[in-house]
């Protein structure tokens, strides 16, 4: 990786860890600690949810207008901002409210950074995006563990944890990410689409836009394993301590397997195209294993499946996504990935949910199932009508 990419990364990973101290305890805070019901709880985390959303869309319209350097301060200084606030104040409802505040801000981030670490690292192409998830996952899995030992102390050592660690990815920001922005992608945003350029925006808009919405089908699915499944696993007296160790496998797999990873794509998955395919029916894989899964072995091993699925998926989409992007407009394109994963995340639970308790676990897995048939069509077709020359560099 480039020196100038290596700060992105470490950025990254610690805006992530940070993260992730808070947002799975979100739900216990709200419900254990404030008295909240776990409905209103639901539509807190909506609420932070669709802020998220008009960050990430908002973050991407700032890349390509002032850069990514101003576009990640801007956001990480709204973040850190309500982090300090929450800190000190973080009854009800300023908790909920300040939730909302850190959502926008982290959206905001989010695309600014992945569009930088792509002009940052141009000719990584899906190594670059790779090692972004590489990254983020490294912080999930941290943060998560860590946000758990130091809830068990005091819930209030995780929201000064939180902000000290935001505060350092901001210092970071602030100290490294001006020359990376200005060296990457400096004059961007004076340039013009227009002309015959007009033509070949549309077109890579609406190839996006289809695969965003193969994207956002794949999340919904996905999100299930965080909230359905991990409901169903008590019932069929799976324990917690044997549900976490799915996702520190899930973490370990994603950063230990990267090598047998790399072999995989060059020999059976060389475009960005098939390696979504084939990610997307893994997925599928994994879902039918879940279905017919009554042990912790059976649950273990779909958890498996799914993560060499993710491994192969979740770092190709904002790969194409920077490929598919005019000049001046990376930042844009990103905003619209991750809003669509976003949007994903947020109605997952909601769906899922009212499948379940209306219809059962087995309806809810072939609904599923459909949407990964109807994630792999969109993934088929959303470069038809593109520039050849264009599609052999994406497909």
């Amino acid at each position: 990786m480039p020196r100038p990419f290596w700060f992105i990364f470490i950025g990254h990973l610690i805006n992530t860890t940070g993260g992730s101290f808070l947002w799975p305890l979100n739900t216990i805070y709200l419900h254990d600690y404030l008295g909240k019901s776990l409905s209103l709880a639901g539509f807190v985390l909506m609420l932070n949810a669709a802020a998220s959303v008009i960050g990430n869309l908002l973050g991407g319209y700032l890349f390509d207008k002032i850069g990514g350097f101003k576009a990640i301060i801007t956001g990480a200084g709204i973040t850190l901002a309500a982090l300090i606030a929450l800190t000190f104040s973080h009854g009800w409802p300023s908790y909920a409210i300040l939730l909302v505040f850190i959502g926008l801000g982290s959206g905001v981030v989010n695309p600014s950074i992945y569009a930088l670490a792509g002009a940052a690292w141009k000719d990584g192409g899906r190594k670059a995006f790779n090692a972004m998830y590489v990254a983020a996952n490294i912080g999930v899995a941290i943060g998560s563990a860590m946000g758990g030992f130091i809830a068990s102390i005091s819930f209030d050592l995780i929201f000064v944890s939180n902000m000290v660690l935001y505060l350092i990815f901001f210092i970071i920001a602030f100290m490294s990410y001006r020359n990376i922005s200005d060296e990457a992608v400096s004059g961007i945003s004076s340039i013009k689409i227009q002309g015959e350029n007009v033509h070949h925006y549309r077109r890579n808009m609406r190839a996006l836009l289809i695969l965003s919405i193969g994207y956002a089908l794949c999340w919904i699915a996905y999100v299930q394993w965080q909230t359905t499944i991990a409901t169903y696993t008590q019932e069929i007296h799976i324990s917690l301590e044997q549900y976490s160790l799915l996702w520190t496998v899930n973490g370990a797999l994603i950063v230990l397997a990267q090598p047998l990873l790399a072999v995989f794509v060059k020999k059976f998955a060389r475009s960005l195209k098939i390696q979504i395919i084939i990610g997307t029916f893994v997925f599928l894989v994994s879902f039918g294993v879940v279905a017919v899964s009554h042990h912790f072995s059976g649950f273990m091993s779909a958890m498996i499946i799914l993560t060499c699925g993710e491994m192969l998926v979740w770092p190709a989409i904002p790969t194409i996504a920077d490929q598919l992007a005019p000049k001046g407009k990376e930042g844009f394109y990103q905003g619209i990935i991750n809003s669509a994963a976003t949007v994903g995340r947020m109605v997952g639970p909601i769906l899922g949910g009212i499948l379940v308790d209306h219809f059962g676990m087995s309806i809810l897995i072939i609904i599923l199932f459909f949407l990964y048939v109807i994630s792999m069509f969109t993934t088929i077709f959303y470069d038809k009508g593109l520039d050849k020359k264009f599609q052999t560099k994406v497909v």
